[in-house]
């Protein structure tokens, strides 16, 4: 699902950007679904719903949890499968505060699994992310990337 928060956290870099139109891309669709794949239990990988896959690098879990109607506030950084980093909070310097049910589903899903100060990997397959129309540097198709911290809910 696309949604206007993510979208207006890349309008400087996406801005005048058409994702390349790789639907008829047999090699590369295939490096995307190999790319979920290869993430692994035993490095900490956790499945969810429709394929998601997450991992907790900081924290415990044990803080407040926001509900998917809370405005969230974190710091993130996402990145396509060859490492091409796409927008980051953390490069702009300040975290960025957004209505968590205006952003992609697979921020719906995973966001309310943290308790504020937890640090997660999210890896999202397309479906969960830009879908196969991709946004700004996005190409259609693409899984993506993120970490994300949660550093507070509704404005706290």
């Amino acid at each position: 699902m696309v949604l206007a928060g993510l979208a207006s956290m890349w309008s400087v870099t996406a801005c005048g950007q058409t994702p390349p139109d790789r639907s008829q891309d047999t090699a590369w669709i295939n490096s995307q679904s190999l790319a979920l794949a290869s993430l692994k239990a035993s490095d900490g990988w956790q499945s969810m719903d429709k394929g998601l896959r997450w991992r907790r690098i900081k924290g415990d879990g044990s803080g407040k949890h926001p509900a998917v109607t809370d405005t969230v506030t974190l710091h993130y950084a996402g990145k396509l499968t060859d490492g091409t980093e796409f927008d980051s909070s953390y490069a702009r310097g300040e975290p960025a505060a957004f209505p968590l049910d205006q952003l992609i589903e697979a921020w719906q899903l995973a966001v309310p699994q943290m308790g504020v100060g937890d640090t997660i990997e999210l890896a999202v397959p397309s479906e969960l992310g830009y879908g196969p129309r991709g946004k700004g540097p996005i190409p259609g198709g693409a899984t993506l990337l993120f970490k994300i911290e949660l550093l507070g809910i509704g404005g706290n």
